[in-house]
């Protein structure tokens, strides 16, 4: 990618930075396991006795629920971990791989339940409505809780997302069983409790292929979906001193840490490491950018009017230079 200095300035980022820590991530994420764990294992024997797929497939929910919880907090752990040997980044992915593994097990649960929804459309069995409506209500006050625990937890991570939307999804999914019971309980209207499942289904869809969209940009090393590649070198290039910029790379080490590798041109006679710095500055601030690499050198004047790009390397400053220590090309 190629931007010129005749080029128009970019727009700044719109990030929000939360203020949780690890520790307190790992602390709420606990809480929350606790509770859906101790919850779960009542809703499984209520369902049988009940006769209600609609509570059997919110427990099945609640179960990968706290399997997503148990993975985003062994994702936490492992991310803390630092930079060493060839694991130049650390661990930061580990919580991308749970977002995915959260997200597919959202789309392959949604499939088995849909079948099941639709196997009891056409032979409904009995349901005793208010056990169902009961046991939904109890849930609803659960997930509640679980999902403000979850939510005081740093959002802006994609594996702590992506245990919060199964968190969500349940909620919404006992909502629509405890509407199921009362139909049930006041009509005798068992298809109710089918119905009631496929709408979960719907929301368990939509809420997987959201999480499997997000995390396989990262692992393709996409621009992340606020950061627009185009704006940010033309606005780079708009800088004072800067002539040209490109081999311009925008990525993501993992969800809320953008990294970005160009190939700065600066004018003749101007210091590129005051240029460097100046770059590297506008980044963190206007776009919040900490991991960049950016080669500089100076663009020999005669070549430039013939639109020739053939730089002579800044007399200190051969190869590429790295804005932070800790950041390295992927």
């Amino acid at each position: 990618m190629m931007a010129t200095a005749h080029a128009g300035h970019a727009h700044g980022g719109g990030h929000t930075h939360a203020h949780a820590t690890a520790d307190s991530d790992r602390r709420w994420l606990g809480a929350a396991l606790a509770l859906i764990a101790a919850f779960m294992l009542g809703e499984v024997v209520a369902g049988v006795i009940a006769g209600s797929l609609a509570l059997l497939s919110d427990a099945a929910h609640m179960l990968t629920d706290a399997a997503s919880i148990a993975l985003a907090l062994w994702a936490i752990r492992l991310a803390a971990r630092p930079a060493a040997g060839r694991m130049t980044f650390g661990w930061k992915r580990v919580e991308i791989l749970s977002a995915q593994a959260n997200g597919i097990t959202l789309l392959l649960l949604s499939a088995w339940l849909g079948y099941e929804a639709v196997r009891r459309l056409v032979h409904p069995p009995a349901v005793t409505g208010a056990l169902v409506l009961v046991t939904a209500l109890i849930g609803v006050v659960v997930n509640l809780a679980a999902s403000w625990m979850i939510s005081r937890a740093n959002r802006s991570s994609l594996n702590v997302e992506g245990a919060y939307q199964h968190i969500l999804n349940d909620l919404f999914a006992f909502i629509a069983t405890a509407v199921a019971g009362t139909v049930i309980l006041v009509t005798g209207f068992a298809r109710a409790d089918a119905i009631a499942s496929l709408v979960v289904v719907v929301l368990m869809v939509r809420a997987g292929i959201g999480l499997v969209r997000a995390s396989s940009r990262i692992f393709l090393e996409a621009a992340p979906a606020d950061l627009d590649p185009t704006e940010i070198g033309q606005a780079m290039a708009a800088q004072d001193g800067v002539v040209e910029v490109h081999d311009l790379h925008i990525w993501e080490i993992t969800s809320g840490s953008p990294a970005l590798s160009a190939h700065v041109l600066v004018e003749t006679g101007r210091d590129c490491h005051a240029v460097r710095e100046a770059l590297a500055g506008w980044l963190h601030d206007e776009h919040h950018i900490e991991h960049a690499t950016l080669q500089v050198d100076h663009a020999r004047p005669e070549l430039i009017a013939f639109g020739v790009r053939d730089p002579a390397h800044c007399e200190a400053s051969h190869g590429p230079t790295h804005v932070n220590p800790n950041s390295a090309h992927l």
